[in-house]
């Protein structure tokens, strides 16, 4: 059998290129082999806190010169990476935790290499995001990813009032110092019978999972303040269908129907409204007997 390290080791790893490179979000063990090549392979590392990442690369007895590329000052930075690139130089990117790009900085430093004509190439890993929507179970079928909610209160309720017929779970990142009164605005947003999951410190040594209701959820908090520490992925059910009329979708799969199959057709219209996938079959159905031939 071949040793696990030279199944990253015999892959291909183009020079002048960035390497995005996912970190693990809490247990250290959580780090992939072509992470941890790359890693090593890398003429420099850039990284969203140089500290932080100094300290990670050493548990795994790496060490690399690091380039500081962080939200303020990722535009001006990514012209030095783009130099080193130009130089012929693989430039890994990593942010403090988990996925760069995904509520953490590397967006910009992607745009920009991308645009200055050099390969961006991304190796998966850790993601919060995925972590917690592995163990909410068969509620989310669809969701929107929306990052972290705004700070001040009215801003916070109004961008959730924009949201309360949201059809698909919605899944938001929170801090410790705001999630007692995050969670009551979800509440407040959406009525307190939708299904939520608070996922607190994923793969850390004080990880714990929540599934309630929106209602139950303070009173879950509140009755240990230690629950209120750490990292939080909240995943929030979704606003039921209205009830709607029976022709009301009927253009949208009378386009549908031109290109796909009846079955085809209901599923995604029931993805893009939010309306029974069972109704919507039987309509298009009818739809589609109603069709003269041509």
């Amino acid at each position: 059998m071949t040793p696990l390290s030279e199944l990253a080791q015999g892959q291909q790893y183009p020079a002048a290129a960035l390497y995005v490179v996912a970190t693990p979000i809490g247990n250290i063990a959580d780090i992939t082999l072509r992470a941890l090549h790359v890693l090593g392979l890398a003429d420099r590392i850039a990284a969203e806190d140089t500290r932080n990442t100094g300290q990670l690369l050493a548990r795994y007895g790496i060490s690399k010169p690091l380039v500081a590329v962080h939200q303020h000052n990722e535009r001006v930075a990514a012209q030095r990476v783009i130099e080193y690139l130009r130089a012929g130089e693989r430039v890994a990117y990593v942010s403090d935790a988990g996925t760069p790009g995904i509520s953490d900085p590397g967006a910009k430093l992607v745009d920009a290499v991308r645009e200055a004509g050099f390969a961006v190439i991304p190796l998966p890993g850790a993601s919060a995001l995925a972590t917690a929507l592995s163990v909410t179970g068969d509620w989310v079928a669809t969701f929107s990813f929306l990052g972290f909610l705004p700070p001040k209160p009215k801003a916070r309720a109004a961008a959730l009032q924009a949201l309360a017929q949201h059809p698909h779970a919605m899944v938001f990142y929170e801090a410790p110092h705001r999630i007692v009164e995050t969670v009551q605005a979800l509440g407040d947003a959406f009525g307190g019978t939708r299904r939520l999951l608070i996922a607190r410190e994923l793969t850390k040594l004080h990880e714990a999972l929540h599934r309630g209701t929106l209602a139950e959820a303070p009173t879950w908090l509140a009755a240990d303040t230690n629950r209120q520490r750490g990292e939080f992925v909240l995943v929030v059910e979704g606003a039921s269908p209205e009830v709607t009329g029976e022709h009301d979708h009927d253009a949208l799969l009378g386009i549908l129907l031109e290109e796909l199959t009846v079955s085809s057709a209901a599923k995604i219209a029931a993805s893009l409204t939010g309306a029974s996938r069972n109704a919507l079959y039987a309509r298009a159905l009818a739809l589609k007997e109603d069709k003269p031939e041509t």
